[in-house]
């Protein structure tokens, strides 16, 4: 029986962000520390990027990586509530079995902690006091799974090791794994041909398939 049940965000509870929104998010970071024509293959490694990597690009164009990424990070968490208010990411439909869970909920995702907390207030979503998200700062980056921090994080909060991860990606997996709890991987439309780095504790298409496994284990 699991104590609790947490959930990744992006592509789990809700429409994945186009890629287009972070480019022009990232432009924007470039333009306002002076650089007006980025090389477009840095732009692309800035939508998730590593902190050495991080280095090599700001160092590439003088600018200071610790500031550039907290201006990035915040530019790409408004561009990102512009789109929940468009309803260009909007919730999927099965978000609405997390109020037939009788679980602790809470979310845990590799999104800017900004960005999380706006899709839980704007969504009124279930476990608003369990939302982490990466901190827009270096550390940040180094603690996004498939780092288990975060996924600590909440489940200290909570008190339990007892808990089920549910994500769609196999760092969610390797999470989940690293944290000493089960992972149900949604195999949902964009993940169909993913290869995952291990095997998840369950595999279902959907979050209907989620209210099942933990039915099951009650």
């Amino acid at each position: 029986m699991y104590d609790a049940v947490l959930f990744d965000n992006d592509g789990v509870l809700t429409w994945l962000t186009s890629l287009d929104v972070f480019s022009r998010a990232i432009e924007t970071t470039f333009a306002e520390f002076g650089v007006t024509d980025p090389d477009p293959q840095h732009v692309e490694a800035l939508y998730g990027i590593t902190p050495d990597e991080l280095q090599r690009i700001c160092e590439r164009y003088g600018v200071d990586p610790a500031p550039f990424w907290r201006r990035r990070d915040r530019n790409a968490a408004l561009a990102q509530h512009a789109e929940i208010r468009a309803g260009r990411k909007p919730l999927y439909d099965d978000v609405e079995i997390l109020d037939e869970l009788d679980q602790e909920l809470g979310i845990v995702s590799n999104n800017q902690a900004d960005t999380v907390s706006y899709i839980v207030d704007y969504y009124d979503l279930p476990g608003s006091d369990i939302c982490y998200g990466r901190q827009p700062t270096l550390d940040g980056i180094r603690r996004k799974k498939p780092d288990p921090y975060y996924l600590q994080q909440a489940l200290s909060a909570i008190g339990t090791e007892d808990a089920l991860y549910v994500g769609d990606s196999g760092s969610d997996v390797v999470a989940a794994r690293q944290a000493g709890v089960d992972s149900a991987f949604v195999r949902r439309s964009h993940r169909q041909d993913l290869e995952l780095p291990e095997q998840p504790t369950y595999e279902v298409e959907d979050l209907y398939g989620v209210r099942d496994i933990v039915d099951s284990t009650d």
